[in-house]
Order: structure tokens, then sequence, then C-alpha cells
């Protein structure tokens, strides 16, 4: 009887009024970005990949560096640079003041700070296309505006639609930047009725889960669209920019100063300012330096020991997936990777109902470590099966045919032969869910002991207080780690395969590449 209740109560809360509201802000918000940074990225993209840009390189490097910032210190950069005596007043010297919460404040944060994934996948792309059909158009007397939105951007709209979703996924699943910028989303709803009304939390979380796993699906097909279509031969031609040469590069250093150096420079501003007027929060976190050390190494110690232990778990799934592919493979991996569908807030919020209303000693282990450990596995986790399923199938099968006819058992096998041919790839996954877990902010808010603090809860415990000295000071810390991860894990990985130089020029042109330009171009 119970039963029915509760699933006719949740059939009630699915179809309420207050799921409807929260549902649409959330896809307005989420398609708003994600057509925004897709525009920003392509045509950041084409310029670094397919154009005669000095230091491309360089660009490549800057065009990155926003994916260290974590959403909600994104978001805190904003609200303190707009509060009373903040950066903007300062520079500005102006008393009034424009309002930076709701729908207009995570738009422009989560735009600045999503776009690179975008910028990345189009790179990739145009790096790749060949320039046998580009050739043929000018040939025919096309202009390189139309040879760009009549065959460049038609070969790359696989890329667009991928990087387009995987930011729509990340805005829907975001918390920080819509809790702290006071926007009504589905995650906001989800976590401010938790404790007043689960019923309609549970069902929030499923509407959100079905359109985060809906999503995934058609990023991974897109990827795979993009994959089959990926042409191979020759090396991408180079536009000459002519008289657009000033205009690209002053939107290249806007869209580099406010999504990367504006944020740095408002916390910067407000640590400083903290110390230098001896505020209460930044003198005692100067005072006492154990207040960013427990932090510090509480973030750091739960974030290795989740890559480690996501890195056991998901080693047996990618050997099974890899060297015995089958349903059973593919069950494992999918399961691995559908923990990764489902946006944080959901799957921290499903062990706390688990937890509290399982019988016996499970209950036991609500809030403890062992259980925020397992919810990061469970989110984090498919980036070290990636990985870990790369590492697996670059092993060359000689190399253990080899030791098998030498007698090895298969024990010593795996010690002597695969384990060391595997340990960059896997460590490359660990490093990957590090990161992510180092700036993990809705399952450690939900799940994390009393007492245990990361970074990411001191800038959030912080920002809320309006405490922007101290929030300033534990965001630069976070942001110098994930800077170094981010480095390290992304973007010299990705650089790396971006070094092909760049063959073959396209004449010189009076006319503008993007004149009169397409709008998913130059209207960003």
């Amino acid at each position: 009887m119970r039963n029915a209740q509760d699933l006719g109560g949740l059939w009630s809360a699915l179809s309420d009024d207050r799921l409807v509201g929260p549902l649409l802000r959330s896809l307005a918000l989420g398609v708003s970005v994600a057509l925004a940074a897709a525009m920003l990225g392509t045509l950041a993209a084409w310029l670094v990949a397919r154009t005669d840009l000095r230091a491309r390189r360089t660009w490549a490097l800057l065009l990155c560096l926003p994916l260290v910032i974590p959403s909600f210190v994104g978001a805190v950069a904003l609200i303190a640079a707009f509060a009373p005596g903040g950066l903007v007043e300062q520079v500005l010297d102006i008393g009034f003041l424009p309002e930076v919460s709701g729908f207009n404040g995570a738009f422009v944060v989560l735009t600045l700070l999503t776009y690179p994934y975008v910028f990345l996948l189009v790179m990739a792309r145009l790096r790749t296309l060949s320039p046998t059909l580009e050739e043929s158009a000018r040939m025919l007397g096309r202009r390189p505006l139309q040879v760009f939105t009549t065959v460049v951007l038609p070969q790359a709209r696989a890329a667009v639609a991928a990087g387009a979703l995987l930011v729509f996924l990340y805005v829907i699943s975001d918390f920080g930047a819509v809790q702290l910028l006071r926007y009504d989303t589905l995650t906001r709803a989800i976590y401010s009725d938790r404790l007043l009304d689960p019923i309609t939390s549970i069902a929030l979380s499923l509407a959100l889960g079905v359109i985060a796993v809906a999503v995934v699906a058609m990023e991974r097909h897109s990827s795979r669209v993009g994959l089959r279509d990926q042409s191979r031969a020759g090396a991408a031609l180079e536009v000459p920019l002519g008289a657009w040469r000033v205009p690209a590069y002053a939107f290249l250093v806007l869209l580099i100063g406010f999504s990367l150096v504006a944020p740095i420079a408002v916390l910067l501003f407000w640590a400083i300012r903290g110390l230098v007027n001896g505020s209460t929060d930044s003198a005692s976190v100067v005072a006492d330096p154990g207040l960013i050390v427990q932090p510090l190494l509480s973030t750091a110690g739960i974030s290795v020991v989740t890559a480690l232990v996501a890195i056991l778990i998901v080693l047996p799934i990618a050997y099974r997936s890899v060297r015995r592919p089958g349903r059973l493979g593919e069950v494992m991996a999918g399961t691995v990777v559908g923990g990764f569908a489902l946006p944080g807030l959901v799957s921290a919020l499903a062990f706390v109902f688990f937890t509290l209303s399982t019988p016996g000693p499970l209950g036991v282990l609500y809030q403890t470590l062992p259980l925020l450990v397992l919810a990061y596995v469970v989110h984090h986790g498919a980036l070290a099966l990636g990985a870990a399923q790369s590492a697996v199938a670059g092993i060359p099968a000689r190399l253990d045919d080899a030791a098998r006819l030498m007698g090895r058992s298969r024990l010593r096998r795996f010690a002597g032969v695969d384990l060391p041919l595997m340990l960059p790839g896997l460590a490359a996954g660990a490093g990957l869910v590090l990161l992510s877990t180092a700036k993990e902010l809705p399952a450690t808010l939900l799940l994390a002991p009393s007492g245990f603090s990361t970074l990411a809860i001191e800038v959030w415990q912080a920002a809320e207080l309006a405490a922007y000295e101290e929030a300033a000071i534990f965001a630069l810390v976070l942001v110098a780690i994930s800077a170094m991860l981010t480095w390290l894990l992304v973007v010299r990985p990705a650089l790396r395969s971006w070094s092909t130089p760049v063959s073959g020029t396209l004449p010189s042109s009076t006319e503008s590449p993007v004149s009169g330009a397409h709008p998913e171009v130059t209207a960003p």
C-alpha cells in the first residue's frame, strides 16, 4: 500500500506545474548556452586551425584554459566583480551596478567556461579535412566565405553537434553556478526540495536523468558519425585573413579576456584586497595556514583514493570489453558510462535516499568517506574506463603470445607485459578522475562526513556568506591545481596531436573570408 502511495505521489509530482517551470528554464539555458558556445568555439577553432593567424599554438593553449575554472568559481568571480566595492565599481567608478543573477548571469558564466569543449572538437576536425573539395570550390570561383559555409562547415557539423551536446549536458547538470546566481533550474529545484518535499525532488531527478541520458546517446551518435566521415587525405589549407586580421585578433583577445583573464583578475583583486585591508576572513586564513592546508589535503587525499579505486574497478571491465568483446562486456561498460551520464547531483541524491531508506547496516554508510568515494567513482568512473580501454587495446598481441609461449602464467603476463605498457594510459585515466573529483561540488555537499571539507566546499561556503576575500583565496588554490592537471591531461595531449603543420595556402583576397558572414560564425 505504501509503495502504491509513493508511486502515486511520484506520478503526481511528475505532472505537477512545479516540474514544468524548472524544466523549461533548464532547457532554455542549456539550448542558449549550447548555441552561443558552438558559435564562439567554432569561430575560434576556424581562426586557429585554418587561417594564417600568428602564434596559433599559443592561441590554442589560451583558448583551452577556461576549462580550469569550475562553474561555481566563475559564478563567484562574476558576483564578486559586481559586488559593492568590487572590481567593476573600482575601475569604472560608478554607483549603479547591474544585476548579474538569474538567467543572464548564468548564461554569461556558463557560455564563457564551456566554449572550449566545442573549440577542441571542432579544431581537431578542421585539421583533418581533405583540401580536395576546398580546392575544387576555389577553382569554381567560390569566395572564402562560400567555401567555409558550403564545404568546410558541413564536413565539421558532426564535431560542432557533439561539442554543443556536451555543453548542453554540462549546463543542465550544473548546480554550483545556477545556485549561486539564483536561477531556478532543475538542479536548484532538486537541491531545494530534497528535505521538505523528497517526492518532488525524486521526480525532478528522474526528469533530469532522462534528459541527460538522451543527450549522451545523441552525443555518442554524433561522435561516431564524425569518426565515420573523417577525411584523412592531404593537409588542411590555410586561409589568409587579409584586412580581417585585426578583427580576428580582437575577437580572440576579448574571448580570452572575458573567459580567463577577468575571472582570475577578480579573484586576485579580492584576495589581495582582503590581505591589504586586514579582512577578518583573509587574515585568519593567512594567520593560520591550516585553514588552507586542511581542505587542500582533504581534496588531494579523497581525489587520489577515488582515482585508484576507479582504476581498480574499471580495469577488469576494460579487459573484458576489449579482449573478449560481447554482450556482457558491453553491458558492464554501458553501466559505467551510464553513471557518468547522470548529473552529479542526481547520483548523490540517489545514494542519500538509498542509504537512508534501506534498513540494516547500509544506513550507517550515510555521510561516510567510503560512500563518498563510491559516489565519486560511479559518477567519474567512465573517465577512467575510456583511458583503460585505450590502454588495453594498445597492447600488441604478439607480446602476449610470446609470453604465453615462454610458459608465463596469466598473472605473470599481466604483471610483466601488460601492466608496464598500460601504466601511462591508466595514469592519464586516474588523473582525469582526480581532476573531476577535486572540482566536484554537489556530491561532496550531500555525502561528505560532518567536518570534512574540501577546497570546493570552502569556496562554496564563503561565497554563500558573501565572504569574497576568503572565497577568492580558496578559489585561486583550486584553480591552480585544476590548471596544472588540465595542462598535463587535456591541453598538452591536444596540442601534441595538433602539432602537424598546416600545408597549403589559399591565394590572398582583398575580401574578408568572413565578410557578410554566416550568423553562426560571426554573431557570438
